[in-house]
């Protein structure tokens, strides 16, 4: 049986918990009224009509203008601020198809949530092609589903149907769905509890290792109740327990580490953000140098988790590993030197125009381009630059900064690109200033990409991300037993390199 408003089992478990006493003046389970969702829907309307830069590229005028009616036709009498973003906005922002235009809740219901476990759907699940494996249980007791075990079917809906009708909730650059396996493979109970909603008992058909098929009943997951109970005060030991916590984070962005079998420096780099990898500029330079010092015969980058950051940043890296001149864009535009008459309804509206003002100039074709980059030649690095074989992991999550970096290094020929395609668009993306429209009464969020950039050297407009050279897909037993076949697969090449 389906709960009919979402949320309200994990709310009431909340309340009953007293969970909500801290934050008296927020309620997630408040309606709107018809009429004012409709304004802040054709809000929304208006300012990706004028500012967005890129609404008609994958998605024609015709199309959209009907997905935008029709989504705002199906605005029922009321709803909670919840199901405002997951029922309307978010198949508004999918449809646009762009990677970088994506909705979040708002700060309150981030802050009310904090630290809470809510009721799901119980399996954790990786997510391939129609594929759709058991790799974890919330129910401790349950020993018929194990790891390894295939998911036909939930509640009737086969596995290939209810992966296509998930994504019509996720948003992706162009086509490139391949980001939203990887979504989905993270936290299967999260998208599905908030797409479908909250069923008191689940029916699974699954199949076991040897293919045989057989059905489970399987309950709503319920966390204890005491799991959202107030802590006590942190001890000394606990504050210098943080302390390494927050090095570890720092390491998990970024780190670098030296495989002496295979002669091969690996590079792990989730971010192109200094503000999430601090002082990412120096570990940049100082790894090459490192990578010089260790006289290393090839070089692995692991960028499958990195979704982008500071173009700076991909720049400089890039520098060390190409071998001539590059630019970043053939173009990169927006198309309103300004954000008003909706300036106030935009973070930092008033900065963004400032930026604009100083570092766009209109040009024939009507937009406002940033001309530093379309001018910008960056030539390669002499000191410590690279020149042996580079072997570069890429998946669905490597995104935006990062796909600039594989499209100015990719077809090189000490380069490989090993993995699955990148999420990031091939052709070109949406970004530079990517600030956040505040609705005004739900507060819900939405990313707004100021600028379209078209890669330097682009390819054709096909709605791809970046395609590895070398293909490796996700393999059943390896996906069963945790093992990384990718970073297998490089590492071997590259000690049968070191023996030639």
């Amino acid at each position: 049986m389906k709960i009919t408003t979402l949320f309200y089992l994990a709310m009431s478990l909340l309340l009953l918990a007293g969970c909500a006493s801290s934050y008296k003046t927020y309620n997630p389970d408040k309606k709107f009224a018809k009429i004012e969702l409709q304004q802040e829907y054709q809000l929304l309307r208006n300012i990706l009509q004028s500012k967005h830069p890129s609404l008609y590229w994958y998605t024609s005028k015709d199309s959209m203008d009907f997905y935008l009616d029709s989504l705002y036709r199906s605005i029922p009498d009321s709803m909670t601020e919840l199901q405002f973003g997951w029922k309307i906005i978010a198949p508004l922002t999918q449809k646009i198809h762009c990677g970088h235009t994506s909705f979040s809740l708002s700060n309150n219901w981030y802050r009310f949530m904090k630290n809470k476990r809510i009721p799901s759907f119980p399996l954790f699940v990786k997510v391939w092609g129609d594929t759709m494996m058991v790799t974890g249980n919330l129910l401790k007791n349950d020993s018929l589903i194990k790891r390894g075990s295939y998911i036909k079917s939930i509640n009737g809906i086969n596995s290939s149907d209810l992966l296509q009708r998930m994504f019509q909730y996720l948003p992706t650059d162009g086509y490139a769905n391949n980001v939203n396996f990887i979504r989905l493979s993270s936290n299967f109970p999260y998208f599905h509890r908030n797409i479908f909603g909250l069923y008191k008992n689940y029916k699974v058909v699954f199949a076991d290792s040897a293919g045989t098929e057989n059905t489970a009943v399987l309950p709503l997951w319920m966390p204890p109740v005491d799991s959202s109970k107030k802590q006590s005060p942190p001890t000394a030991a606990a504050k210098i327990s943080r302390k390494k916590i927050k090095q570890q984070r720092r390491l998990n962005y970024r780190n670098i580490v030296w495989d002496t079998a295979a002669g091969t420096a690996i590079i792990t780099l989730n971010t192109f953000s200094t503000g999430g990898g601090r002082h990412l500029r120096h570990f940049i330079n100082s790894s090459f140098k490192k990578i010089k010092r260790w006289q290393c015969n090839s070089l692995v980058l692991d960028i499958r988790n990195n979704g982008g950051g500071e173009i700076n940043m991909s720049t400089l890296l890039t520098r060390y590993i190409r071998k001539t001149s590059f630019k970043v864009a053939d173009s990169a535009y927006t198309v309103a030197k300004s954000l008003a008459p909706y300036t106030r309804y935009v973070k930092q509206g008033m900065l963004t125009n400032w930026g604009n003002f100083f570092l766009t100039k209109k040009r024939q074709d009507g937009n406002y381009h940033f001309g530093f980059y379309e001018r910008k030649t960056y030539r390669p690095k002499q000191k410590n630059h690279f020149g042996g074989d580079v072997y570069v992991l890429i998946n669905g999550p490597t995104f935006s900064a990062s796909t600039l970096f594989a499209n100015a290094i990719k077809g090189q020929d000490n380069v490989l690109l090993v993995g699955e395609d990148a999420g990031g668009g091939w052709h070109g993306n949406n970004g530079i200033m990517i600030p956040d429209i505040i609705l005004p009464l739900t507060k819900l969020r939405v990313r707004l990409p100021l600028f379209r950039i078209v890669q330097y050297n682009h390819v054709p407009k096909n709605g791809l991300g970046v395609t590895p050279d070398v293909y490796i897909p996700p393999l059943s037993e390896a996906v069963k037993l945790g093992i990384d076949k990718k970073m297998e697969w490089v590492l071997q090449q590259a000690a049968k390199k070191k023996q030639r």
